[in-house]
């Protein structure tokens, strides 16, 4: 009998393959997809999302973050005198309702994109209070001006990579230490030998002196200020409290991890006037006076831990290698530059201590540090890190918690309040730059913005961090090629006869 049944009472026809040759083609095409690994059947799903092309542009607009942080809300600019809507924007119609922000990271071993922008950042706070911008008086280009470099003190030999030809050590030749090991090793060690910065006795050497020192170095570094603004009060024949009345000394200071996970200090210090970079330092505050003054400083200052029956009570200071240069605005014999400087600080930013071996994240147990991918010197320095932050005499230090960057607990970067300008107001500056493109300008008395922002996740799928990762590559290739082409334009041109 004939159905009656009309063509929406029957509802959609069936969606299989209706010949032998299609269905054995949708079998074939299923069990390549099956052979494929996860990460492409996910690259697969995100290429044929509808709103693919706005994610990309989105991942293109955070430089190829490694770990972005996604928001959800809206923003609203509004005329300040009449209340006219200048622009809005709402992430409904975004992909998945959200948007996707740099993570700002500083630490290149976890997302290179935002640890160049932080450099970047950087870069423009120094030299800004070496040549003057960015809200600093360009007069700082007169003041004087010096680059410094710290270092902790010895807690064991190590060894240490050589570039002359010479032995990692050899003197004392024959001798023994208590422990049966040999002071000498006759080996030249190239700079990327993982032998360097290991203690030729780990029996000898002293850990808990490491990480208490560690522990220590922002109050030693606050010591060494108070101790170099007393000293140039001495020098001048002033009273210490109103040294203020002539001078200010301002610093930038960036901490950094050497081969042996010892941190030392490179700080850029600058004397000025009372008011600060506006004005000129006296005429008796002269760059020598300055680099005597920072010398006796580091001999001089000094802190001590407090008592405690495992590690008795320790004196915490300097070591005595230190280093001092001027800085100049042009290349002089046996100065630095301010570009050079500013680059040079950089640099060290987006370092951590995973750069020196360590690890970059924290541990929370301490079968996490006996399974960590270090050398037996890192570890042997966590460790010593987890024990002695069990002992109520040196809770206040916090080791447990900073165990895994060897007991120091500082910020990378540390500046005085009027040496230039801050992170803060770098990104203020940025954001309000690219948030006026596309932007209709009010016409008098400025605007209003309303804005309503939610966390709503972070981070990629495989696929993404994939797609990410080839931006990333992208930005920084077209970004090479341009300084390149810099390069050749500013070289001088050679003629054919020249050739």
């Amino acid at each position: 009998m004939t159905s009656t049944l009309t063509p929406h009472e029957r509802g959609p026809p069936l969606m299989y393959p209706a010949t032998d040759q299609a269905r054995r083609s949708a079998l074939n095409e299923a069990e390549r997809l099956r052979r494929l690994s996860s990460t492409d059947r996910d690259l697969i799903r995100l290429v044929h999302e509808p709103q693919f092309p706005r994610w990309l542009a989105q991942i293109k607009a955070t430089g190829g973050c490694a770990h972005p942080i996604y928001l959800s809300g809206q923003t609203t600019i509004r005329d300040a005198a009449d209340g006219t809507v200048l622009h809005h924007y709402d992430t409904a119609s975004e992909p998945g309702g959200r948007l996707a922000v740099r993570c700002r990271n500083r630490r290149r071993s976890r997302c290179e994109p935002c640890s160049r922008e932080h450099a970047g950042d950087t870069y423009h706070l120094v030299r800004s209070g070496l040549h003057g911008g960015k809200g600093v008086s360009e007069r700082v280009q007169l003041h004087p001006r010096l680059l410094l470099t710290l270092t902790a003190p010895s807690f064991g030999p190590v060894h240490k990579a050589t570039t002359d030809g010479r032995l990692c050590r050899s003197a004392n030749a024959g001798s023994n230490c208590d422990h049966g090991r040999s002071h000498t090793c006759h080996r030249r060690h190239e700079e990327g030998d993982p032998a360097v910065g290991q203690p030729l006795c780990p029996d000898c050497y002293d850990y808990p002196g490491h990480v208490l020192w560690h522990a220590h170095a922002g109050r030693l570094w606050t010591r060494f200020c108070h101790t170099a603004r007393r000293r140039l009060a001495t020098r001048a024949g002033i009273a210490q409290t109103r040294l203020g009345g002539h001078l200010t000394l301002s610093f930038a200071k960036v901490a950094e991890y050497q081969r042996r996970a010892a941190v030392h200090f490179h700080a850029v210090v600058r004397l000025d006037g009372p008011d600060g970079p506006s004005t000129p330092p006296p005429a008796w505050a002269t760059p020598e006076l300055l680099a005597e003054v920072l010398e006796d400083a580091a001999a001089a200052a000094h802190v001590r831990t407090a008592y405690s029956p495992a590690t008795g009570e320790r004196l915490i200071a300097f070591g005595p290698q230190m280093d001092v240069h001027a800085i100049s605005g042009t290349a002089l014999s046996g100065a630095v530059t301010d570009d050079a400087v500013a680059a040079y600080v950089a640099k060290y930013v987006s370092k951590s201590i995973g750069d020196a071996g360590g690890l970059d994240r924290r541990v929370t147990d301490r079968d996490s540090i006996e399974l960590a991918p270090v050398s037996a010197h890192i570890r042997a320095l966590m460790g010593t890190c987890w024990r002695l932050g069990a002992l109520p005499e040196l809770t206040c230090l916090n080791l447990r918690a900073w165990a895994h960057a060897l007991g120091f607990r500082g910020h990378v970067l540390t500046k005085s309040r009027r040496y230039s300008t801050t992170y803060g107001e770098l990104r203020t500056a940025r954001a309000e730059y690219r948030g006026s493109l596309g932007v209709v300008k009010a016409k008098e008395g400025g605007t209003l913005r309303e804005s309503f922002w939610r966390f709503v996740g972070s981070g990629h799928t495989a696929a993404e961090a994939e797609i990410a990762s080839g931006v990333a590559r992208h930005i920084e290739c077209a970004r090479q090629l341009e300084q390149q082409d810099r390069e050749l334009q500013r070289s001088p041109r050679v003629s054919g006869e020249d050739q």
